[in-house]
């Protein structure tokens, strides 16, 4: 068992409807050193890939990305959920489909800050459908850039998205794969 899921089963906790918390030291209170050691995890595992640029959605995502473009020492961008005055009005955007929140987002990143030299590291909290991730490779592939790899603290593995990312050719890393989860037992499975 490594850290992260050592961490999941000591502090999260299942709900009915395939819900996974974790917001005590994830997605909502923030663990930093916990975030720091996933960052260290992600330069690790997609080193020598030239990343150049770290690329997330807001928000749950940005905490992990920051400490991985930390890591590699290059900026951070984060797709934003909703257009605002102070955005550009050149931006790559993609309709991306949340699984916890049940809606639909139009994300925006601006042009400026994609470009066709970039190697991007795609970061996210979670994958469950990969409607997220597709969002974001369709902006990274609209930006002429390249998606050298993609880091997920947690992935359901007995959901589709996974499965899906890595038939497409994607070097996908994600450091806990939740095989099972069970609301009334509160069992947790990991993949091995």
């Amino acid at each position: 068992m490594n850290f992260l899921e050592e961490r999941i089963v000591k502090d999260g906790f299942v709900r009915p409807g395939n819900i996974l918390k974790v917001d005590s030291f994830l997605n909502h209170q923030i663990d930093v050193s916990l975030m720091e050691e996933m960052g260290r995890e992600f330069r690790r595992r997609f080193e020598g890939k030239g990343i150049n640029k770290v690329l997330t959605i807001e928000s749950s995502g940005i905490a992990i990305a920051c400490f991985a473009a930390r890591e590699f020492g290059v900026p951070l961008v984060f797709a934003k959920k909703s257009k605002s005055l102070n955005i550009d009005a050149d931006t790559y955007t993609a309709e991306v489909e949340s699984f916890t929140h049940k809606n639909t987002n139009t994300v925006i990143v601006s042009k400026k800050f994609l470009s066709p030299e970039d190697k991007v590291l795609i970061i996210d909290d979670f994958l469950a459908n990969g409607c997220a991730l597709k969002g974001l490779i369709s902006i990274v592939e609209a930006a002429g850039a390249s998606v050298e790899g993609i880091g997920i603290a947690i992935e359901k593995g007995h959901q589709q998205g996974g499965k899906m990312i890595r038939e497409m050719g994607y070097d996908l890393c994600s450091l806990a794969i939740v095989e099972s989860m069970d609301a009334e037992s509160g069992e947790i499975v990991f993949r091995e």
